[in-house]
């Protein structure tokens, strides 16, 4: 874990390119206290010791079933139920953390990604665990930052400075055509691309990541998620800006959620 000692900063975002209606505005001073993070999102191989270590069910594999992209299933997978507003997602019996894309599909050579098809409920179970608890979109928002106030990215306002490809998100036309153009079509490694200024893998792409806080400020059940995904693409879901956030219900999983943890310092 990397300490941070807290204090003010700038958070959210006045930039019009971003989604006013998900709240990421206005750009306003928020005060945090000191805390530790993780520096990567919780791994396979974090996951599978809670598992050995308490017999842990998750919810995916209570449920019988899980969201996967369809891009990531063989092209002679079963028809499945997709879903409405996105069908690229599809309803996968047997997806779960164990089994990314369902049956026939392993953790092999995945050890070190972050887990995935883990809910709300799974992460707090972690938590509780490992004597920690999710991070307050505060908290995660300034960890995300590395110290670089009111830019766009952990690492500046460039996407691609120089060139580099500095997070793992879709390239190409969505949802059909991914180039690839940064190594991974799916989950990249939790320590892949360089860190933000903090020392922080990956707080934004790869994997949407829980936070502590109800999304809806009447306290509605919905529960935040920050940092956007491996899906992510600026023409339908420009969500891989620090300051963007988004939710889901917290008994949701699919195949790019995952999370990280704190602790107070």
């Amino acid at each position: 874990m990397v300490r941070l000692g807290g204090g003010e900063f700038l958070m959210g975002t006045d930039d019009e390119d971003g989604y006013p209606g998900d709240g990421e505005g206005p750009a306003r001073p928020v005060e945090v206290g000191a805390f530790w993070i993780d520096a990567t999102a919780v791994t396979n191989a974090s996951f599978a010791a809670f598992v050995s270590a308490t017999g842990y069910v998750s919810e995916a594999e209570r449920w019988g079933w899980s969201f996967v992209f369809g891009g990531l299933l063989p092209d002679d997978f079963p028809p499945t139920r997709g879903m409405v507003e996105a069908p690229w997602w599809r309803q996968v019996y047997g997806a779960c953390w164990r089994h990314p894309e369902g049956p026939g599909s392993s953790l092999e050579a995945r050890m070190d990604h972050p887990v995935v098809h883990v809910s709300w409920n799974d992460a707090v179970a972690y938590c509780a665990w490992s004597s920690k608890r999710l991070p307050s979109e505060a908290e995660w928002e300034l960890a995300a930052r590395g110290s670089l106030e009111g830019r766009r990215f952990p690492w500046g306002d460039e996407l691609n400075p120089g060139g580099a490809h500095m997070c793992n998100i879709w390239q190409g036309s969505f949802p059909d055509r991914n180039t690839v153009d940064d190594g991974y079509y799916g989950t990249a490694p939790a320590r892949a691309f360089p860190p933000n200024g903090y020392g922080l893998y990956n707080m934004v792409g790869n994997v949407w990541e829980w936070c502590s806080d109800t999304f809806d400020p009447a306290g509605g059940p919905q529960r935040s998620m920050r940092g956007g995904s491996y899906l992510c693409h600026r023409s339908y879901c420009y969500r891989y800006r620090v300051a963007a956030r988004s939710f889901n219900d917290p008994a949701a999983t699919a195949g790019n959620l995952g999370f990280r943890c704190v602790r107070d310092a």
